[in-house]
């Protein structure tokens, strides 16, 4: 086993050969946009990108259903299923099988497998004082996805949202391995400052995060200005609360460094050479903030 549960690492991952390990994760949740077809694809992009996040390539996955029958018609199963089914194929993997159960709540998700080289794996343990920190999707699907559940947004001011959560972290995967990266982390339900926390406290450093350069969903400050503040945030705040500087950054940064994120974007630390090469590779990715030596807090938030 090179990667387990002792840093908290997005997936585990098993050495079969010099160069080959097997990367293996499982997620699953209940549905949190309208659309069966949508949200199989949000599905099933949030449990792939575990893989991602070890710098891995997805190879089989197995679906994952509780489902109740004598409440919703077969046909919502079905478009959920080709939802994920046709995220996974875009991944370039394939659904082999799955199991599921009668549940009186909807729930949809896979398991992964996936494949990487042991020299290559990215970790929450590979972070180094100097390293550039990197987001690669824009945060606040708690508050849009709340606000859609609550009927107070529009789909069309949803859309990019879904659209965010449906879009695979592998191209910048891929671009993080091949410019030499060592740690990165998804960013999903615990929030940028609990998955950043992760990697703190793997690599033994101090993230500083400026809170004016947290790339914003469209609709998202509108959302948290109308009280679409999703459930796991308070659970959230106060996991970080103890080990995070907080400094003098508005009610809305506060909030949205909190926010539970379905299928976010790759935190990575990058060498700080590399950069701008990542950029250039990555459009969608922004600089937030730098790693430091260990300090007092593991996250100084400015």
């Amino acid at each position: 086993m090179l990667v387990g549960r002792e840093t908290f690492d997005d997936a585990g991952v098993f050495r079969l050969s010099d160069d080959l390990a097997l990367v293996q994760t499982v997620d699953f949740f209940a549905p949190i946009v309208d659309d069966p077809y949508e949200f199989g694809q949000v599905a099933a992009a949030n449990a792939l990108s575990d893989v991602y996040a070890m710098g891995g390539e997805p190879l089989t996955a197995l679906s994952i259903v509780c489902f109740p029958t004598g409440t919703l018609p077969i046909e919502v199963l079905t478009e959920i299923l080709r939802g994920g089914q046709d995220k996974v194929h875009e991944a370039g993997a394939t659904v082999i099988g799955g199991h599921s159960i009668i549940d009186e709540e909807l729930k949809y998700g896979l398991s992964v497998t996936g494949r990487v080289h042991p020299d290559r794996i990215l970790t929450n343990a590979g972070a180094r004082p100097g390293d550039v920190l990197v987001l690669t999707k824009p945060l606040g699907t708690g508050f849009v996805t709340t606000a859609l559940k609550r009927g107070s947004v529009t789909q069309d001011v949803a859309a990019p949202t879904i659209a965010s959560m449906r879009a695979l972290n592998r191209d910048a995967s891929r671009q993080a391995v091949a410019l030499g990266a060592k740690c990165a982390t998804d960013v999903t339900g615990f929030g940028l400052l609990g998955h950043a926390h992760h990697i703190a406290r793997g690599s033994n450093v101090s993230l500083r995060i400026e809170a004016a350069l947290l790339p914003v969903l469209p609709g998202a400050l509108e959302a948290w200005r109308a009280g679409a503040t999703p459930g796991g945030a308070e659970r959230n705040d106060a996991f970080v609360r103890e080990f995070t500087e907080w400094g003098s950054v508005e009610p809305f940064h506060e909030a949205l460094v909190i926010d539970p994120q379905t299928s976010g974007g790759l935190l990575i630390s990058l060498p700080a050479p590399v950069v701008e090469d990542y950029l250039s590779r990555v459009p969608q990715a922004v600089v937030i903030g730098a790693v430091l030596p260990r300090g007092d807090r593991a996250i100084v938030l400015a």
